[in-house]
């Protein structure tokens, strides 16, 4: 702050000291003013001049330095108080902004939140007449025909469940409700919802868990599980997907093990960033890229560490890690 105000003050500085130049010239070329007389001038003069930098460096710069020590989400309206009109001018022209900036965010958020009222809203009704289709391809008698059907039924589901639990995710700690539940119930039902794609690709599943029971929120568990075995279905052909479970130290591990044609490992580090949809097979427009991310941002609400290892053509393992009991505990009592 030092520096600053020097530099502030640079012009005025230069000036003062070109005044006692002039006045030791003036001394010297003058007889009537003797040299040393004019030197001890412009020594009380410096020496004053020195004296008022001091005070008034204090007095300058304490609303500069308290505004230079807020960070960048201060509270704009807990200004210091200023002292000098330039100052106040300052003061007064950053409270203006503050309320008008305060003002058109209030206006965006309003419109951001209508706007997802609004696809939430579209979303519910789109179900409807989903649902209702459903029942119909269901009545096709021709077997292959209907299975075509039900798989393209299926990928507007999954799409529209996809959007409904991405507007809802920034607002996910207000809708979980923690409980033991039973792991294996939630699995069958995911893997239930998704037996018209695997008959149609000759996929089967392996269950095995050697604990069925975990603490966590089972809506929001059941859409991670959905997001990595759609992603472990899509990239298969006639083959199993393995599931299982274990627990050690009160710490339960779920695996998804597929044997599908594996992810690249250039890709491996960027597969949960939202939009990534591989380097491998780029030209894939059925992918979105927003499975994995999705899955991703709730398991970190859940406390859920989702771990991949995957070969290039001998298939992909998701891990799923839960939390114990007592991390929950200290997340909701902190």
């Amino acid at each position: 702050m030092k520096q600053l105000f020097l530099k502030e003050r640079a012009a005025w500085i230069v000036f003062f000291l070109f005044l006692q130049l002039l006045a030791l010239a003036v001394g010297y070329m003058d007889t009537g003013i003797t040299f040393t007389s004019a030197a001890y001038i412009v020594f009380l003069s410096c020496l004053s001049f020195l004296l008022f930098l001091i005070m008034r460096y204090t007095k300058e710069t304490r609303f500069y330095k308290e505004l230079n020590t807020l960070d960048s989400s201060f509270d704009l309206t807990m200004l210091p108080e200023a002292d000098s009109p330039f100052e106040h001018i300052a003061s007064e022209r950053i409270s203006e902004q503050n309320q008008l900036f305060t003002q058109r965010l209030e206006v965006l958020q309003s419109s951001v939140e209508q706007e997802k009222d609004d696809i939430l809203n579209w979303i519910h009704e789109v179900k409807t007449p989903l649902t209702t289709m459903q029942l119909m391809i269901e009545r096709i008698e021709d077997a292959a025909l209907r299975s075509q059907l039900m798989y393209e039924w299926l990928r507007i589901h999954l799409l529209l469940d996809q959007q409904l639990h991405q507007k809802r995710i920034p607002f996910i700690q207000n809708d979980l409700y923690i409980e033991k539940i039973d792991l294996q119930k939630v699995l069958f039902q995911e893997i239930k919802s998704l037996r018209q794609w695997c008959m149609q690709k000759n996929i089967g599943f392996e269950v095995s868990l050697e604990t069925d029971t975990v603490l966590t929120d089972a809506k929001w568990l059941g859409f991670m599980i959905r997001q990595l075995l759609t992603n472990a279905v899509k990239y298969s052909h006639s083959s199993d997907i393995r599931i299982r479970s274990t627990s050690a130290e009160d710490v339960t591990k779920l695996s998804i093990k597929d044997f599908g044609k594996g992810i690249h490992s250039k890709d491996l580090s960027r597969i949960f960033d939202k939009g990534f949809t591989g380097t491998a097979d780029h030209g894939d427009h059925a992918a979105t890229g927003m499975g994995l991310y999705l899955a991703k941002q709730v398991g970190e609400s859940l406390l859920i560490d989702i771990q991949v290892e995957s070969e290039p053509g001998e298939g992909t393992r998701f891990t799923l890690t839960f939390p114990k009991e007592n991390e929950w505990i200290r997340m909701i009592n902190a």
